[in-house]
């Protein structure tokens, strides 16, 4: 057996015990066009994985964007400038998150009824 085989039989295990290493691996046979050394399963999960990821970002964002309105909104005597540089913040961050991601766009409207 060869180095190569031998890493192939090993990834799904390097997966669960050492995920950096598996990453480095990964990245090695991309670059170096070893497709039949890629852990096919594993970056099909972390691909999605990192889609999921992006979308829960924009919920929590607005999340926490939609709270300090409605703090704004209905506890006007508590107003701070924490809550305006916060409401600012968010707003920046899902900007850009939109901007990055524009995919996202029409997934808005079922993030802030989730948010």
């Amino acid at each position: 057996m060869n180095q190569q085989q031998s890493s192939v039989t090993q990834l799904p295990n390097l997966y669960q015990t050492d995920f950096y290493a598996w990453t480095q691996a990964q990245v090695k046979f991309l670059q170096e066009g070893i497709w039949n050394c890629l852990d096919i399963p594993n970056l099909v999960e972390e691909i999605e994985s990192l889609g999921r990821q992006e979308r829960q970002e924009l919920r929590n964002r607005l999340g926490i964007l939609l709270g300090h309105l409605l703090k704004w909104e209905f506890q006007s005597s508590d107003r701070s400038k924490s809550w305006i540089a916060t409401i600012r913040e968010q707003r920046y961050r899902i900007i850009n998150l939109l901007e990055e991601s524009p995919s996202l766009k029409p997934y808005l409207p079922e993030a802030i009824a989730q948010a």
